[in-house]
């Protein structure tokens, strides 16, 4: 079964060309018109992948005048939304996960006002505790919104993490990412084994599909630890 062409296909595809020089800095590359032709999908799949890479600052796209590759292209750093048993196996570590509560419930009114809910929505909440190596990792606390993912009530969250499953079976089109540092209070410190008051290292983060808010999350991780990503 012939697999169809994605807009994440084509942005892959165009990213290769871009990064091997098949589409050298300055120059233009094809219309999308003659892009869709070529990579048989309809020419909104290669506007979308276009725009991605623009928005990354890949390609330069000006109206009615083509689009390029820049000459100095703006480096961005990278984030992408990880599974965090992969990134607790990439260390080389064994990972382990511990389910903590879920339960439906109206979030607190911060929760609230960053996905824009009012004040009856009703969402489910999911905490838990992963592990590396049998040593507490990192504490996640997210709200998930069932109008946004249609199979929650199929997702077993004893078995496998929010974050993964969420990854897994729920596209977004768009999200935000905050991070920060903060203190343990005891709650915390209970959970990663340090002292109240370490300095702990958290990230907020948010998903949605179109205007439709799917996640907001926070995760706070264990003293000492280092993000990786790339420019």
């Amino acid at each position: 079964m012939v697999q169809p062409v994605t807009w994440q296909s084509v942005q892959a595809e165009a990213l290769r060309r871009i990064r091997d020089r098949e589409w050298p800095p300055g120059s233009m590359i094809p219309n999308e018109a003659d892009l869709a032709a070529e990579f048989g999908c309809a020419r909104a799949t290669v506007n979308r992948a276009l725009r991605e890479l623009a928005a990354a600052g890949l390609l330069e796209r000006r109206r009615k005048a083509g689009t390029r590759v820049p000459v100095n292209p703006v480096r961005k750093a990278t984030f992408e939304v990880p599974i965090i048993r992969h990134d607790i196996e990439g260390r080389g570590k064994a990972y382990g996960y511990r389910l903590l509560e879920v339960a439906t419930g109206v979030p607190p009114e911060p929760v609230r006002a960053v996905l824009r809910l009012g004040p009856r929505a009703r969402l489910l909440h999911v905490r838990a505790l992963h592990l590396a190596d049998g040593a507490p990792w990192c504490v996640e606390d997210r709200w998930i919104n069932p109008a946004a993912v249609p199979d929650l009530d199929t997702a077993d969250f004893a078995a496998m993490s929010a974050n993964e499953w969420l990854v897994r079976n729920t596209a977004f089109s768009s999200g935000g990412i905050e991070f920060f540092a903060l203190p343990a209070d005891a709650g915390l410190a209970g959970l990663l084994g340090c002292p109240p008051g370490a300095a702990l290292f958290g990230a907020e983060r948010t998903t949605w599909a179109g205007m439709l808010p799917i996640t907001a999350v926070r995760l706070v991780y264990a003293p000492g630890h280092r993000m990786v990503t790339a420019i």
